[in-house]
């Protein structure tokens, strides 16, 4: 997929005016998954780099944890919820099978009635293909949008898989998209490596293994995951794409002159990250990590980490947000931090 159009580049640039962020009250420590998945909490901590993770409460689903942080995105941006063109929940723990959860927060927030609504689902890189998206949808429609990723793994996880149990916690993150007078969004780009999409998945309830009571018996409806394998993919597919789409942009890692070069990946583990950043070239003081807390939020991880990130950034930074998962797939997307208050719809 190209960069940029010429089009699109020729258009007033679209830029993340506001963020932020949810996760739930519920704390889960590595010594309440570590007994279950036949594991000790100093063995997850030492693989993983994870000392506890956020569940969701029985009665909280996707759609609340990704209105609550839209409100604060919308409050961060100083945009009305009567402003928002469009809403995108990237997300593949929806509310239910249909209708979109999108359509469930945007009617939470008071969203105008006809704003279009949907959900996109690229796994843990759903939140980069949903702004990448919007972002060239944005130079058609124009106005502002909400762009969510969130996601509740813990009500799909096998409490005795050790590969899944530990990594895994809940939340939400949002951005609100819309005009700016910087550059923005200045290029993104997505791919998908179909031979290995059987790294990752949830078997069935879906219509090649609809829901039974034999697939329920078989444990086919939870999350699964070749650990070694994925993490081979990161290390060879997404290094080396994020290598090239950073030489394409003529971007340096460690960042030039007052400038610098943040870096916002998945939340996969922390240990992968600190690899990754290292060979990339990414300082540790600029490698923006939420994994130790809030363990592996899945299309939530890259939003929520850049809300927490936004109060280190300063006007003209990069930020290189990438995104991995399921499918296989990568996105990647390079914004210059443009400050909301330089921004604007006029």
């Amino acid at each position: 997929m190209p960069s940029r159009s010429a089009a699109a580049s020729a258009a007033r640039a679209v830029g993340v005016l506001g963020t932020g962020s949810y996760v739930p009250s519920n704390v889960v420590t590595n010594e309440e998954v570590a007994s279950p998945a036949g594991v000790t909490p100093e063995w997850i901590e030492q693989r993983t780099g994870i000392r506890a993770r956020r569940w969701a409460k029985q009665d909280e689903a996707t759609s609340a944890l990704a209105a609550t942080a839209a409100r604060t995105a919308l409050l961060d941006a100083g945009v009305g919820a009567d402003d928002i063109s469009l809403v995108v929940v990237a997300t593949s723990t929806p509310d239910s099978p249909q209708p979109p959860t999108a359509v469930a927060v945007a009617a939470e927030l008071g969203v105008r009635p006809g704003t279009p609504a949907f959900d996109l689902n690229a796994v843990c890189s759903g939140f980069v293909f949903a702004l990448a998206t919007v972002e060239r949808m944005l130079h058609s429609i124009g106005g502002h949008a909400l762009v969510i990723g969130a996601d509740i793994y813990s009500r799909i996880l096998d409490p005795a898989d050790r590969r899944t149990a530990v990594l895994f916690g809940d939340g939400a993150g949002a951005v609100v998209l819309g005009p700016v007078r910087g550059e923005g969004v200045i290029a993104t780009r997505l791919a998908t490596f179909p031979d290995h999409r059987d790294l990752i998945g949830v078997p069935a309830g879906g219509s090649r293994i609809p829901a039974s009571p034999e697939s329920l018996a078989q444990g086919l409806h939870h999350f699964t995951m070749n650990g070694r394998a994925v993490r081979a993919f990161v290390e060879d597919h997404a290094g080396a794409m994020i290598r090239d789409f950073l030489r394409e942009h003529r971007v340096r890692a460690g960042g030039d002159g007052a400038s610098h070069v943040h870096f916002v990946p998945h939340q996969a583990n922390a240990r992968l990250i600190e690899k990754l950043a290292a060979d990339l070239g990414f300082p540790p003081e600029r490698t923006h990590m939420t994994v130790r807390d809030y363990g592996n939020t899945g299309a939530a991880s890259v939003p929520v980490t850049l809300h927490g990130a936004a109060s280190q950034l300063a006007p003209g930074d990069l930020v290189l947000l990438a995104g991995f998962g399921g499918g296989m797939a990568v996105g990647l997307a390079l914004l210059a931090w443009d400050s909301p208050r330089l921004a604007g719809g006029a």
